[in-house]
């Protein structure tokens, strides 16, 4: 007999489907009268500049309130909903209101009496997660007696999918996050993600896929109107059952293969019962990684390789790298594509995250974030360094990088940084099954 329980349930419609999700996989069943209860969704990015793609990137609000609705039938009146979303400016709390205000967090408190808390304004708590993996929790979730975690069904070009295990990680502090973007064997990024939910409260995990986001986690990647929930109240049943949707065999996802060794469970799923639709009707596959090719001048982005660029040598992202030189990755990508002209540039190496080493022989070497810098500073295979040092990197320092570099990048990708999602948008116009609805609290 199976010891945990997945349902897979098609959405449909408000309400009733994630009713039908959560009942067949019982996962309220457990829910103490009474309860405090903590709902984290994923809003893994933020803007306030200009409108972007949220469809597979961001949890739906209508998930978020079809889930506080049941709550209160169940006489649950201590719900609170909170999120820690990075932002490139640290301190910045305007940016979380925002979100919360824009996706109707406000009016679910007006009409629920919910509470909305951005993680990064709480006390977080150490925790020790075992054979020293210690991390510094949101104080909130863990005084709660009951966790609903509401993540995206997505892929993640660094950790193959970000499920429920993965949406965790918006709740541990900034040194934390950075701590675990790590490339030590047995204790890289992979490693820290796996034991994220190992001291958890009691939980219900429901996978939004009302949308999925293939070549996650962000706005740059491939949406799809997929309308499918996954939901148990076992955070890695869930996820194991999350990853074949998505196409990928959970024996390929690395830091669910460390979850389920550490649980001392098998990761194929032959100890789960899945109820509700068939794992192989609702599947479809996901690609998680972004195509990078090899030219005679070096690595680089596959698209920039079709483009004929010369002179650049762009190497692939790696677990090292973290949220923060991720955000800032894709604008440098972005620019350096369209400065372009047709002349090679002179042998320009760059370099990003903690481990990457330099390449003897280039004439000018870019190192991206404090991290880069710290560890090549007085590397002699370095010839001319170019040093970003800032954490996060700011825009200003990265045009002047490039521009040191040879490479004349237009100023307009770096003075608000915020508006290039907004660019992504384009992919979307005229498509109908890509509703703005699903992020807003309906009267």
């Amino acid at each position: 007999m199976s010891a945990f329980t997945v349902a897979v349930v098609r959405y449909e419609e408000p309400e009733s489907s994630v009713r039908r999700a959560v009942e067949v996989c019982r996962g309220l069943d457990h829910l103490p009268a009474r309860a405090k209860v903590f709902i984290k969704p994923n809003i893994v990015f933020w803007t306030r500049s200009a409108p972007f793609p949220k469809w597979g990137v961001i949890t739906t609000t209508r998930v978020v309130e079809d889930v506080i609705l049941l709550l209160k039938e169940r006489g649950i009146d201590d719900i609170t909903i909170g999120e820690g979303t990075v932002t490139m400016t640290p301190g910045d709390t305007q940016t979380a209101t925002h979100a919360f205000a824009t996706l109707g967090y406000e009016a679910l408190k007006l009409r629920y009496g919910v509470k909305c808390l951005n993680v990064f304004e709480r006390p977080f708590t150490p925790l020790d997660l075992k054979d020293g993996f210690k991390v510094r929790f949101n104080a909130d979730a863990l005084a709660s007696d009951f966790i609903v975690d509401l993540p995206v069904l997505k892929s993640h070009n660094q950790t193959v999918v970000s499920l429920g295990i993965k949406n965790l990680k918006g709740l541990i502090d900034i040194p934390s996050r950075k701590r675990c973007h790590s490339m030590q064997p047995g204790r890289d990024l992979h490693a820290w993600v796996a034991r994220l939910a190992d001291k958890m409260p009691p939980m219900l995990t429901l996978i939004d896929g009302i949308y999925s986001n293939e070549r996650g986690p962000g706005f740059d990647g491939r949406m799809h109107r997929s309308n499918v929930l996954v939901a148990s109240s076992d955070v890695l049943s869930a996820d194991l059952v999350g990853a074949r949707i998505l196409g990928h065999d959970p024996d390929r996802v690395p830091h669910l293969v460390h979850a389920a060794r550490n649980r001392g469970r098998p990761w194929d799923l032959s100890d789960i019962a899945t109820l509700g639709e068939k794992v192989e009707a609702a599947a479809r596959r996901h690609e998680h990684d972004f195509a990078y090719s090899e030219t005679p001048d070096g690595i680089m982005p596959t698209p920039l390789a079709r483009d004929g660029l010369q002179g650049i040598f762009y190497r692939k992202y790696d677990l090292s790298m973290c949220t923060y030189c991720s955000a800032v990755n894709g604008v440098m990508l972005t620019a350096i594509r369209h400065a372009w002209k047709g002349a090679a540039w002179d042998r320009v190496e760059v370099l990003t995250g903690k481990s990457m080493q330099p390449t003897p022989g280039m004439q000018k070497t870019v190192l991206v974030g404090r991290c880069m810098h710290k560890a090549h500073r007085k590397n002699p295979d370095i010839r001319r360094m170019i040093a970003v040092k800032g954490c996060p990197p700011e825009p200003q320092d990265l045009l002047n990088a490039l521009r040191q570099a040879g490479i004349d990048a237009d100023s307009k990708w770096f003075e608000d940084m915020e508006r290039l999602p907004a660019v992504f948008m384009s992919r979307y116009a005229g498509r109908p099954e890509f509703e703005e609805r699903h992020f807003r609290a309906e009267d």
